[in-house]
């Protein structure tokens, strides 16, 4: 299969190139710099000319505060520029692969989010990527649109300056010897490498649609950073963050969990309770 990655040198870019390249696919690795998303024209020429049978968009605006503060641009990247794609990929035949997220929800809710759940994003950010899921799916059927939670990955992220959750958590704790955390928050860890693998599983189907894809289970940013310093064996002083100790710029769900409903449905489903992908990550982290 002829694959094409764009944003193949962001955090979960890197590991979807990775994944496709060792099932045996050919990759082509389109980077940020090679293809505006809100010109319709570079995205046309540049897709054309690789003639891909998927093409998996990673690519986003997803700095939440900078979606805020310009929400034109937000649009442009995450809605008009996902429609460029559908419309690419639409012409030349190609399936569409993207990524999208739990922003789209509000987190009112106590329990796990479906695919079938009403979205209603809080911010900018998650009401352009909303718009880039209605786009892709008005526009060509051959699509897998992939929600996802709390990411985090071995390679840097462009727009958290290079650090992880996971690495700030270590940071802070040699650094500092004491970290607060908010423990209101709750979320599915969900390590890049295996979101990678399920798209693979998922590109070799053709259940075609809308898909939850995060770890199994769910903590608070607190329990989260526990689990980092039980694995990692640091001495650190772990504290919870008194309420509106760190101010919210911009409003966000408290509850990010998804239920892998569809995935579970069609017998696709390979995640693993988010403790197992954050022990193998110490692993690999480990062994370079």
């Amino acid at each position: 299969m002829n694959v094409s990655v764009i944003g193949a040198d962001g955090q979960l870019g890197i590991d979807v190139v990775k994944a496709f390249t060792e099932n045996g696919d050919k990759v082509t690795r389109i980077f940020h710099a090679d293809m505006e998303l809100a010109d319709r024209e570079s995205v046309s020429e540049r897709l054309n000319d690789l003639r891909a049978d998927l093409i998996v968009n990673t690519a986003a605006m997803h700095h939440v505060e900078k979606c805020e503060q310009d929400p034109e641009k937000a649009f442009a990247v995450n809605g008009s520029g996902v429609l460029n794609l559908a419309l690419a990929a639409k012409r030349i035949g190609a399936t569409l692969m993207h990524v999208s997220t739990d922003y789209v929800f509000d987190g009112s809710k106590t329990s796990p989010y479906k695919e079938s759940d009403a979205p209603r994003p809080l911010n900018v950010y998650g009401n352009t990527k909303l718009a880039g899921e209605y786009f892709v799916r008005a526009t060509t059927d051959k699509h897998f649109v992939l929600r996802t939670s709390a990411i985090y990955g071995k390679n840097p992220c462009r727009a958290k300056g290079g650090l992880n959750f996971v690495e700030l958590m270590l940071k802070l704790a040699r650094e500092r010897g004491e970290v607060k955390v908010v423990d209101d928050e709750i979320v599915s860890p969900t390590p890049t490498p295996e979101i990678a693998r399920q798209m693979v599983v998922l590109s070799r189907s053709e259940q075609y649609g809308l898909y939850h894809t995060t770890a199994e289970g769910s903590c608070s940013w607190h329990a989260f950073a526990a689990e980092i310093f039980r694995i990692a064996n640091t001495n650190v002083t772990l504290k919870v963050a008194a309420r509106g100790e760190f101010p919210i710029k911009v409003p966000r769900p408290k509850y990010s969990v998804l239920e892998n409903c569809e995935l579970k449905k069609h017998g696709l489903n390979i995640f693993r309770p988010w403790q197992e992908g954050l022990r193998e990550y110490f692993s690999v982290r480990s062994s370079n």
